[in-house]
């Protein structure tokens, strides 16, 4: 006996759920399951969940690997960072944009040079000031953020390049 069922967004958790409570539990390949469930006449959750049981029985299934939640956790961290990342990125363009408008370049530079430009060709042009300063603070919050992530990223990084098993922790809120 065995619970097989089709690789998802909760599979992880699922996967993980039923082997913790001593479960046999078999993740197989969707596509190759979609190939043999889309031959069922008439489409419904519950034809489907007959076919799988027929798949299992009959052994006929691809089953795959799922990922350990620490694997996941480690490559939950790498998204995150790199959408913060995408975000700072967006938020810089769209400064630099709004402020060509008015004739205001922001010269090339990153980090605590993008900030000091922004705020030195803000000077003395206040209405235009507070269209721009809560995104300016919003892209320094991202970065602060994005940096947290990163260093998060670097120490699960170095303790598995030593052989170590990383407890990610938690985001700390930003001084």
């Amino acid at each position: 006996m065995r619970i097989v069922f089709e690789i998802g967004p909760l599979s992880t958790w699922f996967y993980h759920a039923l082997i913790s409570e001593s479960l046999p539990a078999v993740c197989i390949e969707a596509r190759h399951a979609q190939k043999i469930l889309n031959e069922t006449l008439n489409k419904t959750d519950a034809n489907d969940a007959d076919g799988l049981a027929q798949l299992a029985e009959a052994g006929f299934y691809k089953a795959v690997r799922v990922k350990s939640f620490d694997a996941m956790l480690t490559r939950t961290l790498v998204s995150a960072r790199n959408q913060l990342l995408d975000v700072s990125t967006k938020l810089s363009n769209q400064i630099r944009g709004l402020m060509k408008t008015f004739g205001l370049i922001v010269p090339a530079g990153k980090g605590a040079a993008f900030h000091g430009n922004v705020r030195e060709l803000l000077d003395g042009r206040d209405s235009l000031a507070r269209i721009i300063l809560p995104l300016l603070e919003a892209w320094r919050d991202i970065r602060k953020r994005a940096a947290n992530l990163d260093r998060q990223l670097r120490a699960v990084a170095q303790l598995a390049k030593l052989g170590f098993h990383a407890e990610l922790q938690p985001l700390e809120q930003a001084a």
